[in-house]
């Protein structure tokens, strides 16, 4: 387990930013095709690092919030905390990651789990929003205390979600696929019949990207200007077989 201990600082809104990552691909600049590997208690530093060069809709959110770790906190380190055995990272030739993808197989015991586990360790460095915080932290703030925003109605064939980042330096060459497909699999042996994410209807980009590695959008209501796409795992696929 990663040392997420009080005496230490941990590695490190609008309804786009909570969908963000969902994944934002930019286009590629780095036609290299990377290796993944299973997550590595010494890779959080790297993993909040690329959660917040890519938090701001896949730009490089240093400076937009007053805690720069928050992002991270609420998007990458509860799930290699929670389930680092879904994490998995796209290492470069320093074998430092340069992208990741982490989730889980099923969300309902994620939120459990968040709730329980995950936000009596910061509760204190994160209170719940008020007034006078600026609106982009209120909604990050409001987030990270309502874990049950990510429980869908309708999703009960899709349990398992995930959030995949990549540095724009280094996507493209089939990377974000390579990333998808090991957590597909990852899903399926953990006992998932599909994962889904979420993507905010103006990511134009992330949408064409999740469809191309077969995710469908699914007919359920969601909160905010979202789409919500779903794939089957080879379990959910023998199933409805």
């Amino acid at each position: 387990m990663p040392n997420f201990n009080e005496a230490a600082e941990l590695g490190p809104g609008n309804w786009q930013g909570l969908a963000r990552h969902a994944g934002v691909m930019a286009k590629a600049t780095h036609e290299g095709r990377l290796p993944v590997r299973p997550y590595r208690d010494s890779d959080l530093e790297a993993i909040y690092d690329i959660c917040v060069r890519t938090g701001d809709n896949g730009g490089d959110a240093t400076g937009k919030f007053e805690n720069p770790r928050l992002l991270a906190d609420i998007f990458a380190a509860p799930y290699v905390y929670l389930e680092p055995s879904l994490a998995f990272v796209l290492p470069d030739a320093a074998d430092r990651p340069v992208g990741y993808v982490l989730g889980t197989a099923n969300t309902a015991g994620f939120v459990r789990a968040y709730r329980e586990k995950w936000l009596p360790r910061l509760v204190s460095r994160y209170p719940a929003p008020t007034p006078d915080v600026p609106v982009r932290d209120g909604w990050m703030l409001e987030a990270f205390h309502r874990p049950e925003r990510m429980l869908l109605t309708g999703a009960d064939d899709f349990p398992a979600h995930l959030h995949i980042d990549i540095l724009p330096s280094h996507q493209g060459g089939g990377n974000g696929r390579r990333l998808i497909e090991t957590f597909i699999d990852a899903a399926a042996i953990a006992g998932a019949s599909g994962v889904h994410v979420t993507v905010a209807v103006a990511n134009t980009r992330a949408h064409g990207f999740y469809r191309r590695v077969g995710f469908e959008p699914l007919p359920i209501a969601s909160e905010g200007p979202v789409v919500n796409y779903g794939r089957l795992t080879e379990v959910g696929e023998k199933g409805a077989m």
